[in-house]
């Protein structure tokens, strides 16, 4: 892979998660436009500057020993990518402090470099943190691939920040300039919720959460076919989001023993507040990773899943396939992983090469829940 080469440094990146002779960089123009212009401005070493939504450390790591760095974002994956690369460019990992999105990094800030996400409501909280968080002087620059660049960001800084200013374009991507000025102090309109008859709950749903103003349709497809199971099974929820499956397969198993697992800090947020509401004190573990990498082997019966098939502006089946994986891996023999996914997916086939046996349980015009058996 090309080195990533920028004013402040040369560094070798890596995506997370790895794949064998992956086509795809842990930058973009974006991150280079950002830095190139950063480095036009002037960087004085006590400077103060938050990074947003950082992929893979491209940006926090090219600044590491150069500023005071905090780099905050609502990716695991992106998290671990700054942590690796750090380590692969041999630059102390104290170099930069992360903080989660499910917290608010505390200024004040003499530089803002925010990656514009796909999720713009996750913007929004961000720049609604902001207030009161900026230094006198302060700057606020947003970039992003003009592909993946809605007019709609350009807005949310200039009702949060400050007048705007677009960029001419570099190798297709775009810089926004936000000039920081009074505002009074916002809102957020986050978290939303929204209601479920079947099971009867109140889902508290985070910025940055998939569907985070109703349920979506393949989880719908999926609560009427969870398994119900009256002995102590030990059972995860994979890619949980706000944690609907783990929550409704645990009413229905007074005995079973969960595990919550998602990439996104915002998600874990969402599910522990979610699991309070319906389940009170019941002992349950929640927690931000990497699917189920670190899940001991042969530690579960049971795994559902609503796959995702994005890994932010890329589309494909490489992270459900990885989770099938992981799962087969997490479970024990005779252990069941349940899923919901897309009938045009295809994954009843590409769960035949990993499990035993697998079988359609339940289908509609648009999904089809499955269950593979180790």
């Amino acid at each position: 892979m090309p080195l990533f080469v920028t004013p402040f440094a040369q560094l070798d990146l890596v995506r997370q998660p790895e794949q064998q002779a992956d086509p795809l960089q842990a930058f973009d123009a974006a991150d280079e436009y950002l830095l190139a212009h950063l480095h036009e401005q002037g960087l004085v070493p006590d400077a103060r500057v938050l990074v947003l939504n950082d992929s893979f450390g491209a940006l926090a790591a090219s600044l590491a020993g150069r500023a005071t760095v905090i780099s905050s974002g609502d990716s695991h994956l992106a998290h671990l990518g700054l942590t690796l690369n750090l380590a692969r460019n041999a630059l102390p990992a104290q170099a930069v402090e992360f903080v989660p999105a499910s917290a608010a990094a505390q200024g004040p800030f003499d530089w803002v470099l925010i990656r514009v996400p796909k999720t713009l409501a996750l913007l929004e909280e961000q720049l609604i943190r902001l207030h009161g968080q900026l230094a006198p002087g302060a700057r606020v620059v947003a970039a992003a691939m003009i592909k993946h660049l809605p007019r709609a960001a350009g807005d949310l800084l200039e009702t949060y920040v400050g007048p705007v200013q677009a960029s001419l374009a570099v190798k297709k991507a775009r810089l926004l300039h936000a000039t920081p000025s009074e505002r009074p102090a916002p809102q957020s309109p986050y978290p939303n919720r929204y209601r479920v008859d079947k099971p009867a709950l109140e889902l508290l749903n985070h910025a940055n959460l998939f569907c985070r103003e109703g349920l979506d349709i393949g989880t719908r497809a999926f609560l009427p076919h969870l398994p119900k199971h009256l002995s102590k099974v030990r059972a995860a929820d994979l890619g949980c989001g706000n944690g609907i499956l783990g929550i409704a397969y645990a009413l229905g198993s007074p005995q079973a023993e969960l595990t919550l697992v998602d990439e996104s800090y915002m998600a874990v947020q969402s599910a522990q507040a979610n699991w309070h509401a319906a389940l009170g004190e019941r002992p349950v573990t929640v927690r931000a990773g990497d699917g189920l990498a670190e899940q001991p082997a042969d530690s579960l019966d049971l795994v559902l899943c609503n796959p995702p098939f994005h890994q932010q502006q890329v589309v494909g089946d490489f992270l459900a396939w990885r989770m099938f994986q992981q799962a087969r891996a997490a479970l024990v023999t005779e252990g069941e992983l349940w899923i919901v996914g897309n009938r045009h997916l295809g994954y009843h086939a590409k769960l035949k090469r990993l499990f035993r046996g697998v079988e359609q349980v339940a289908a509609n015009p648009k999904f089809v829940v499955l269950k593979a058996i180790k």
